[in-house]
């Protein structure tokens, strides 16, 4: 039998002797009714008779020319007999460990890599992934990766692929395209020939909102990147693109194509919009952080929702709602007015389960706890952001676990016994100037030798010698992006002696 990590670790060991042949790439025969068949031309395609459409458990091997084959084998059915397809949870730069651990805590075993985490999942897990992860971007299933090195190549093994499993006629579909040292290097035409396999597998598809665009074929092209060198996985995955584009949802399907050493891999999306679009965050205030990002400040401080917890630069709220989620065990894909699920990629697949989806709804409902049970204060001296975070607290359900009130800094007053204080306060590179702010993480450092003595202090921050001046020795527990600007995640406790 084999295992989830000993598949992807030989996944990575390179060619199988045993395994060479001519076939290239992930082939995928016709669909025959409610199973598959190996298709000419393709002789290492499997047998696949699943009655949900999608890959079973898979043991990969390379051949000589490095191609990936799915070819069956023998896996580990003792918990499960359910179909599996790798699966990609894709995370913000840094997040990776975070995404691991909570997958981890849903009974999923899964590797961390850069820029997300591998696992081969069922659709069950695939389901409850979306469901439940607080700090993961999106899901995408990883269809099929071959080398590729002439546009001839790219449209034969893309249209091997099983279209019709995730794409119905007519559905708008979303190409993006990122290239990385590879011979074909245009993503237009990358993405028309993909789009042409496509459609000649399920017909003619809605409209277009193809991304990419034009590159040196010894350089990196992506699109919606920042400028500069980017940051890549074994995948050629740029951290934070393409896949945390912001700018799709459900009613269209989102397909990633990525060439790296000319190593092409195509994945499906099957989350649609970003995962941290919960639904609740429709009122902003200044420099808003993403619910994912919040969620992930308050996992790494160590808080898990039995003490106490204050930010005193609460904004619009995302930090004391994502706290009330977590301590009142609620999904975050609940937290969306008014408390249905919203709609995911994956409800639009010919494979959907809708009878699976309600039955993961409904324990997920039952797991909630009715409150909270603990401190939760939100303070800003903005009453328009107190405004903005009572409404999006109602909307994601918790309103009623949050204490909320307009008040500066200084008059902050903590509840009894220790707790943590979490927050994402103002920094230079935000607000254009730094100097006026030394006064205020000073005052942060102030509030903290007097008021919350054995207290732990988490922030968001961009800038060591503004955290100096809060005067507690902080440790770096993790390093990402907020809006483009790197961030660290620091953590200290206040001496109780302060």
């Amino acid at each position: 039998m084999y295992s989830s990590t000993r598949r992807v670790r030989e996944a990575r060991a390179g060619p199988a002797p045993h395994a060479r042949g001519a076939a290239g790439g992930y082939c995928y025969g016709n669909r025959l009714g409610t199973g598959w068949s190996r298709r000419a031309g393709c002789p290492n395609a499997p047998v696949m008779l699943d009655s949900l459409g999608l890959p079973p458990a898979l043991h990969y091997h390379a051949d000589a020319t490095q191609h990936r084959i799915m070819s069956p084998a023998a896996h580990d059915t003792s918990s499960s007999r359910a179909p599996r397809l790798p699966l990609f949870a894709v995370a913000a730069p840094g997040l990776e460990s975070l995404v691991a651990e909570e997958l981890a805590a849903l009974g999923i075993t899964a590797t961390a890599e850069r820029g997300g985490v591998a696992w081969d999942g069922t659709l069950a897990e695939l389901y409850t992934a979306n469901l439940w992860l607080r700090t993961a971007s999106r899901i995408i299933a990883r269809v099929g990766q071959f080398r590729a090195r002439t546009f001839p190549e790219l449209e034969r093994y893309a249209g091997r692929l099983p279209w019709g499993e995730f794409i119905a006629p007519g559905r708008a579909v979303q190409l993006r395209v990122s290239c990385h040292k590879s011979r074909l290097y245009h993503e237009k035409a990358i993405a028309e020939r993909v789009r042409g396999a496509i459609e000649r597998a399920v017909g003619p598809l809605g409209s277009t909102g193809d991304t990419g665009g034009g590159a040196g074929p010894h350089g990196t092209s992506t699109v919606g990147t920042a400028t500069g060198a980017p940051r890549t996985d074994r995948h050629g995955a740029v951290a934070g693109a393409p896949e945390e584009r912001d700018d799709d949802g459900a009613d269209t399907q989102l397909v990633v194509v990525r060439f790296h050493y000319d190593r092409c891999t195509i994945s499906v999306d099957s989350s649609g919009a970003l995962l941290h679009r919960r639904g609740y965050r429709q009122e902003l205030a200044r420099a808003p952080l993403r619910e994912t990002l919040a969620a992930a400040l308050i996992v790494a401080s160590g808080w898990r929702g039995d003490a106490p917890l204050i930010d005193p630069f609460c904004g619009s709220g995302t930090i004391p709602i994502e706290a009330a989620l977590i301590a009142r065990g609620i999904a975050p894909g609940l937290a969306h007015p008014p408390g249905e699920p919203r709609r995911y990629a994956f409800q639009e697949w010919h494979g959907y389960d809708a009878g699976l989806w309600a039955d993961l709804i409904a324990r997920a409902r039952a797991a909630a706890r009715p409150e909270a049970g603990i401190t939760i204060l939100g303070s800003d001296r903005d009453a328009g952001a107190i405004a903005a975070t009572t409404a999006n607290a109602e909307r994601a359900g918790v309103l009623t676990d949050l204490q909320l009130e307009v008040r500066p800094l200084s008059a902050l007053e903590p509840p009894a016994g220790a707790g943590w204080l979490v927050t994402n306060p103002p920094y230079g590179v935000r607000v254009g100037e730094r100097a006026p702010l030394r006064d205020l993480y000073a005052a942060l450092g102030k509030l903290a030798r007097q008021r919350l003595r054995g207290w732990h202090l988490t922030l968001l921050s961009a800038d060591r010698q503004l955290e100096k001046q809060v005067g507690v020795p902080f440790e770096t527990v993790l390093e990402t992006r907020n809006g483009g600007i790197a961030v660290r995640v620091v953590t200290g406790r206040v001496d109780e002696s302060a």
